[in-house]
């Protein structure tokens, strides 16, 4: 596996951190700010909104640009919005700086998919894949914990610094080991192929499996801490224990579905998402059991995850001859996932069903999630059309 592939990942640890860890710094938030929690919790939302709309957006506009440049231009952005945050005595502007760093943060994960598959082999794709996105997992696992223990000792500023500081070494990893140059026009991305390539339906199954799977983990994990402390009885002080658990059964997960979703695609999301249904059925039957609900969530952040490779892989499979465009939109169909999953749940709750319910909301999404597999392995596999220029997925590079 190439280095670039890891510092791709260790990127997107740095800006996965900063997507993560204002969920342990909302009360010191709107303290500094002066504005009441959910005011300060409107602005996990507005990173969720920055992201659903970049992915696509910035994969068009810099379709034509170096990789390099794209990647080294969002990561600058990202720092700058970061040190305006933490300079910054406005909510408002905090807001729209965190607003435009999700926006360019979804563009950086569509160029860096692309890029990192376009350095392996097509047998690698899904492990390069668990690579890029095993940045998030660990920023999960440490990155979630670390800048909240920054935020909650140095001030939430401390935390801002920090990720700016990180997508700072990110931009020398980049300069250092992502080819540079301008592409070889006759392989470079073509916008006319990249809307063809999206007419075939294969790639819009995928496209709902990866928001059907995504709603199914996240009805459940937006309200963990409560469903572990008021139906499993457990004391708060467990509660990130538990979490740090599912981030551990993320990695391997995510490691595991990395090796085996570039052989075995469609056994690889079958099993996950089947894993991750079983097991929400089990926290819907047995979360007042400690153990049990422990042991499911751990095993859930793992099944779950194991589908994230064979879900990014498959997009490269069917649009391979134009894959940004599709990678992006991809993108998209999991903050799709991330948005309706959490709305979903919080129905649930405000119609007094109880948190166990939220189980059976994601075994409903599950099963959804899994007919549209069984469905995408029966379609037939289209031809490509002869009119779409062939786009080599390891482009060549001209000095300028």
């Amino acid at each position: 596996m190439p280095l670039a592939v890891y510092i791709l990942g260790l990127a997107i640890f740095a800006q996965g951190t900063s997507e993560l860890m204002l969920a342990g710094l909302l009360p010191e938030l709107a303290g500094d700010l002066g504005v009441s929690i959910p005011d300060a919790g409107l602005l996990i939302s507005a990173f969720a909104v920055g992201m659903l709309i970049g992915a696509p957006v910035l994969a068009v506009v810099t379709l034509r640009w170096p990789r390099r440049t794209a990647l080294l231009v969002f990561l600058a952005i990202f720092a700058v919005t970061h040190v305006a945050g933490a300079l910054t005595p406005n909510y408002t502007v905090l807001l729209i700086t965190r607003v435009v760093g999700a926006f360019v943060y979804a563009g950086f994960w569509a160029v860096a998919a692309v890029t990192a598959v376009g350095l392996v082999q097509p047998n690698n794709r899904a492990k390069a894949m668990s690579v890029v996105a095993g940045g998030l997992t660990i920023a999960t696992i440490i990155g979630l914990p670390v800048g909240t223990v920054i935020g909650q000792n140095l001030g939430w500023r401390a935390a801002f610094w920090a990720v700016a500081a990180m997508s700072v070494l990110a931009m020398a990893g980049v300069i250092s080991t992502i080819p540079g140059g301008r592409p070889d026009p006759e392989s470079a991305p073509q916008l006319r192929n990249e809307l063809r390539a999206m007419g075939n339906p294969r790639l819009w199954l995928s496209y709902a499996t990866t928001a059907l799977i995504t709603a199914a983990i996240l009805v459940i994990f937006s309200y963990l801490a409560p469903l572990l402390t008021e139906s499993t009885g457990l004391p708060s002080e467990a509660v990130p224990g538990v979490l740090a658990l599912y981030g551990v059964g993320s990695l391997i997960g995510i490691t595991i579905g990395g090796r085996t979703a570039d052989a075995t695609p469609f056994r690889t999301l079958f099993v996950g998402i089947a894993g991750v249904s079983a097991l929400s059925a089990v926290l819907a039957l047995w979360a007042s059991i400690p153990v049990v609900a422990i042991v499911a969530v751990f095993l859930l952040g793992g099944f779950g995850f194991a589908t994230n490779p064979a879900l990014n892989a498959r997009v490269f499979s069917l649009a391979e001859r134009a894959p940004t465009l599709a990678t992006a939109i991809n993108f998209s169909s999991f903050n799709v996932g991330i948005t309706v999953g959490p709305w979903l749940g919080g129905l649930a709750i405000d119609a007094g069903t109880g948190y166990p319910a939220l189980g059976w909301i994601a075994v409903a999404l599950g099963l959804v999630a899994l007919s549209t597999v069984i469905l995408a392995a029966l379609l037939p596999i289209r031809p490509p059309r002869a009119s779409v220029e062939p786009i080599t997925p390891i482009p060549t590079w001209r000095r300028p």
